[in-house]
């Protein structure tokens, strides 16, 4: 293409495109000239839609066609020499959250997604078209298409204590398509660039510091809040005048282009592999972008973005991710069938029985978020002690990451205390239970210290298979029980499942319910059911993958089975990492509840007492089936022999996990299917791009070959 990059969507038709935005929360782009000391002027463009920090600016049709009309009038104004330079900034602590997803998931068809990624590169390449230099300074949040807007300029400095700096694309199912994929791997380098544009999004978005934006050379200046913008016009006009030289330490060169871009590509599509597997499309075509950007044209960059963008945009991938991101951003902010917020009681001091590992990442989470005390006891000094030893030693590490200060961790180690002396959970208000998994246990603990606390002090118990009525069954009091299923690790999984049994009453609900939330976790309401929501959907999977593996099929068979999932790590793995005694245990409960649904496996038993599943080498890596492993499922195989396809048992998983959940729903263990999805997204890690579970369930046919209908009406899928 001999084209300039902007040029060649000059006759690109973008009316159906404005079509969609007659409700869209309009970015408007205001213009003030600024004259500066040496004479010149600056023309700075300000983003502003006009609402408060909780709205920030969005890029849909309407914005972004009102922005390029001012970017177009400025290069004229610029072509008469009225203006030196042209800066674009945003509204107070926000540049802008990218693209308008609301508009983006209402794209009618792949023809009109196209349209709106060529608008964006339209609009944001006028930057390099005006005529006199372009500068972004990033005043605060940027994401995505905001971040694009700097990356489309000749310059950029950014705000020091920027809250957000990422490119989140491909955690949402797509990709940076306003120009992120070329640009970026041309400024900072390829290795640079895939951190920004892959593995960021795919560890839980982890987001850019000012200072990391500097040091890799996205922003060529950094200045604190107090004088952001002054200094960074001050700044612009010294890069004008000449004063100020702009280096760039990452821009790739001839080396970099010749061997090492080729070579950081094969390794991290490795990685995904690994990591990922093969059915999230966004990592692999934002490679296959990144890896192109090496050789090709800004212009054949931006159209091989446009294609790769409206293609996903399109796709179930992307319908799926708008849906989980709904359900975290919103519904999981407004739990269904939570009580008012007015009935909840206020917690004062936290007890925790047990002082195991579990309970005390239970203890270190209170004290954390809650600031109040913490007693924690067990049933000696020493497993006291060795709590608190842990205790402390998390609070020593956050110091030293310098995630608190000196005088929290002084404050948070004196809220902590241990005792072998149940009495002093007398003015505990909230009291959670971490001891061992077996009903007889959790009564007595209960039993013990109901006769100690207040009638009014919540009993919460972390069980994750026993029923809760059946722990609180000796209880004086059983409407003040309630379950609070943590996943493990505590401080990372965000949900927790809040069971209420027939007896839990309204206060005790809200109370938890606060309680989570205070803890910064998002909290699904579940029915006293065995497995609540999470464990019984893992069961489900877990029993059927060891069924097979015992009835003959190969492990690597169940493994491909699997794998259209699009799981966060393959059934054997889980077991290994959940522990196999406790995925026994799992099964064994979900056998005894529902013996015609579920397998109990008496040779996953034998492989708990083996310890393993996996040959694995002195760094972790799994070579292959453990030997003595394989001999006990193939032990247990003899005489009934009946090996499935992989196709044959991904339908089987996939109708009985739709008769499962529609099951689940019947009997009214969440709200919705909804409540399920998130779930397993949140305590899971089920991933965005499959949209849960359910979604998946409906486009594979399982929903509607189980009970002839689907769980979303209609099903969420792509667009042609």
């Amino acid at each position: 293409m001999s084209m300039s990059a902007i040029s060649q969507y000059d006759d690109v038709d973008f009316s159906e495109l404005l079509a969609l935005s007659d409700d869209e929360v309009v970015t408007h782009s205001y213009v003030r000239d600024i004259r500066m000391p040496s004479g010149r002027v600056i023309a700075l463009v300000t983003l502003d839609n006009g609402r408060d920090h909780t709205r920030p600016n969005t890029l849909g049709p309407a914005s972004l066609t009102e922005l390029g009309e001012v970017y177009d009038a400025l290069r004229d104004r610029a072509s008469r020499g009225e203006i030196h330079a042209v800066a674009t900034t945003g509204k107070p602590f926000i540049l802008a959250a990218g693209a308008d997803l609301s508009k983006v998931s209402d794209i009618p068809s792949k023809a009109a997604a196209k349209k709106l990624a060529q608008l964006g590169h339209k609009v944001l390449g006028k930057q390099a078209e005006l005529g006199v230099p372009s500068f972004v300074f990033t005043n605060g949040l940027a994401l995505g298409g905001g971040v694009e807007i700097g990356l489309n300029a000749d310059y950029r400095t950014i705000d020091a204590s920027c809250p957000a700096f990422a490119l989140p694309e491909v955690f949402l199912g797509i990709l940076p398509g306003w120009g992120g994929a070329w640009l970026l791997p041309n400024l900072i380098g390829i290795e640079n660039a895939l951190k920004v544009v892959i593995e960021n999004p795919l560890k839980q978005n982890r987001m850019l510091k000012a200072s990391d934006v500097l040091e890799m050379g996205i922003a060529d200046a950094m200045f604190s809040s107090a004088n952001f913008l002054e200094d960074s016009l001050k700044w612009a006009d010294g890069v004008l005048g000449g004063s100020v030289e702009v280096k760039r330490p990452n821009v790739p060169g001839k080396l970099e282009r010749l061997a090492k871009w080729d070579i950081a590509i094969g390794i991290a599509r490795k990685s995904l592999e690994s990591k990922i597997g093969s059915v999230p499309k966004s990592p692999y075509a934002a490679l296959e972008l990144l890896q192109a950007a090496k050789k090709s044209s800004k212009a054949e960059g931006f159209a091989a973005e446009d294609e790769a963008l409206s293609e996903l945009i399109a796709g179930d991938q992307f319908a799926a991710s708008i849906y989980a991101f709904n359900l975290v951003q919103k519904r999981a902010k407004r739990p269904a069938g939570a009580p008012d917020k007015k009935l909840a009681r206020k917690v004062t001091k936290v007890g925790v029985i047990g002082a195991g590992l579990m309970a005390s990442q239970f203890a270190l989470l209170f004290v954390r978020r809650l600031r109040v005390p913490v007693v924690i006891t067990d049933i000696d000094q020493a497993r006291v002690d060795k709590g608190l030893d842990y205790i402390r030693g998390e609070i020593a590490t956050l110091l030293e990451k310098k995630r608190i200060s000196p005088d929290e961790a002084n404050r948070l180690n004196a809220l902590v205390t241990g005792t072998t002396d149940r009495s002093l959970f007398a003015d505990c208000d909230w009291v959670i239970e971490a001891v061992f998994e077996e009903l007889g246990v959790k009564q007595d603990v209960f039993g013990e210290i109901e006769k100690i606390v207040s009638p009014e002090a919540i009993l919460a118990t972390n069980t994750s298979s026993l029923s809760v009525e059946q722990i609180g069954a000796k209880l004086a009091n059983p409407e003040r029980l309630v379950g609070f299923h943590f996943f493990n690790p505590v401080a990372v999984m965000p949900l927790i499942e809040v069971v209420r049994t027939p007896s839990t009453d309204e206060s005790t609900l809200a109370t938890a319910m606060a309680t989570a939330a205070a803890l910064k976790k998002n909290a699904v309401i579940t029915r006293d059911t065995p497995g609540f929501v999470v464990n019984r959907i893992l069961a489900k999977v877990l029993g059927e993958a060891m069924h097979a593996v015992d009835t003959g099929t190969p492990f690597s068979v169940v493994d491909d089975a699997v794998r259209p999932f699009g799981l966060p790590m393959l059934p054997f793995v889980l077991l290994e990492l959940v522990g196999l005694k406790v995925g026994a245990h799992v099964l064994d409960t979900h056998h005894s509840a529902f013996p015609e649904r579920f397998f109990r496996s008496d040779s996953l038993h034998k492989l708990a007492d083996l310890g393993k599943i996996y040959e694995r080498d002195g760094k972790g890596k799994i070579k292959g089936i453990d030997k003595a492993a394989q001999k006990i499922v193939d032990e247990a195989s003899k005489g009934q022999e009946k090996p499935q396809t992989a196709d044959e048992l991904r339908r089987r998983l996939e109708d009985g996990l739709a008769d499962e959940v529609h099951r689940m729903l019947e009997d009214e263990v969440v709200v919705g299917a909804e409540d399920i999805d998130l779930c397993m997204i949140l305590g899971a890690g089920y991933p965005f791009q499959m949209g849960g579970l359910t979604p998946y369930l409906d486009r594979e046919g399982a929903s509607e070959r189980v009970f002839g209908s689907t769980f979303h009406t209609p099903p969420l899928r792509g667009v042609k």
